[in-house]
């Protein structure tokens, strides 16, 4: 039965075990290098990297929950969860201009975040109702059904994909534009580069994990290798 299909744990338990560690890779450096005092807060940092940029109207508000940062194209604003906003430390000001890395990027119309926008409806569709019709369509034996789950949950698998590019060039673009702009000094961004590449571990996970869940599918629908019986 699909629920208790120990091929099922092979293909989740290596995705599931990275993301543990991304996560807790994670946690651990923002921990470390939120005691290492920086020259401003998050929310200081973040407001400097867009003032230099020309990007003076995109707003900075805080968010709720921990390590919640992000930054919202349609309002055009920087949410920063409260140890990120608050805080002077060297992680708080390397998340902070990482989230307005992507506020750049938006202003530059850089393609794959234009291409993650467009992809969120049908993400979301996938991610809620693919596996759904999946599971039900394997169950049932309607694998009309179930190939209508794999359509709508490869445009997950599409959107984490897509997400890696983004990602990584705003990490890319804070790590340059903080030391440019004199918010950190080249000694200061080590610590902060620590910080932004174990986090974006996380985003590395979640593509594996998505595209280990869609090659299960894939395989119990006799897609790969043969009958799904």
């Amino acid at each position: 039965m699909l629920f208790f299909d120990p091929i099922y744990l092979l293909f989740m338990i290596p995705g599931l075990v990275m993301s543990l560690w991304a996560s807790a890779k994670t946690k651990s450096a923002f921990k470390k290098y939120g005691n290492v005092r920086a020259r401003m807060t998050g929310a200081q940092a973040a407001r400097q990297m867009l003032d230099q940029a020309g990007l003076h109207d995109v707003k900075i508000g805080v968010s709720s929950g921990f390590l919640s940062d992000h930054y919202n194209p349609a309002t055009r604003s920087l949410g920063l969860s409260p140890d990120v906003h608050d805080r002077a430390s060297i992680a708080a000001v390397g998340v902070a201009c990482h989230e307005a890395g992507h506020a750049i990027q938006h202003a530059n119309a850089y393609a794959p975040l234009q291409l993650r926008s467009a992809l969120v409806p049908t993400a979301s569709l996938g991610s809620n109702f693919g596996y759904l019709a999946i599971v039900f369509g394997l169950f049932l034996s309607i694998s009309g059904m179930v190939y209508i789950g794999i359509a709508l949950f490869s445009a997950t698998v599409l959107f984490q994909l897509v997400t890696l590019p983004v990602e990584f060039d705003a990490t890319n673009r804070a790590k340059q534009l903080v030391v440019n702009y004199g918010i950190v000094s080249p000694y200061e961004r080590e610590g902060m580069d620590k910080v932004l590449n174990a986090a974006a571990w996380t985003y590395v996970a979640a593509a594996v994990s998505s595209i280990l869940t869609l090659l299960y599918f894939l395989l119990r629908a006799g897609v790969l290798g043969g009958s799904d019986d």
